[in-house]
């Protein structure tokens, strides 16, 4: 297939068609967990976003968004990095598009313990080592790097909603970390 033909900047639908869409479909993701590694690749910290939530409130969350129609996995991981961590954050995006889980979020609570008010989606979850110079971007208000001990014993991971709690967790439990 020529990749070349295909408009992928304008791959997505209109608000109201999304909308739509988003009541009858699940909707594919990818959620990423970016990390910073010590000399011998262990995850010594983890970054996570400030925003705004769709309720009004400041809550934590991990970089996140929907796979185009023709993009690759890599392509939507390195998209979305660059987008929520800026275009010098340089991520080590991995060989093998294999995600260490998948997130089944519900717009209904309780059925999982991942929950978007918005859709039913199906992320696949992948760890990102992430190099270079990162500031939050987009909605974003602030990117912090907790060590992972501080994930674990100030409560940080309880400023995450609608499951990215799960997913860190998850991640950290992958990397032998916790």
């Amino acid at each position: 297939m020529d990749r070349t033909a295909v408009d992928t900047e304008g791959a997505w639908f209109d608000p109201e068609h999304m909308a739509a869409l988003r009541r009858q479909l699940p909707i594919a993701y990818v959620d990423i967990v970016p990390v910073r590694t010590d000399v011998d690749g262990q995850v010594s910290q983890v970054g996570l976003l400030l925003r705004a939530s769709g309720a009004g409130r400041i809550v934590r969350s991990i970089v996140s968004g929907r796979i185009l129609v023709h993009e690759t996995i890599r392509e939507a991981i390195s998209r979305h990095v660059e987008k929520d961590l800026g275009p010098m954050a340089l991520p080590r995006i991995p060989v093998s598009p294999v995600p260490f889980t998948v997130a089944e979020y519900f717009p209904t609570p309780g059925l999982s313990p991942f929950h978007d008010p918005r859709q039913h989606a199906i992320s696949l979850a992948y760890i990102v080592p992430v190099d270079g110079e990162t500031a939050p971007q987009e909605d974003a208000l602030d990117l912090g790097w907790f060590d992972v001990s501080e994930l674990t014993e100030d409560g940080v991971l309880a400023e995450l909603e609608g499951g990215h709690d799960v997913i860190v967790r998850r991640a950290l439990a992958h990397a032998g970390v916790c």
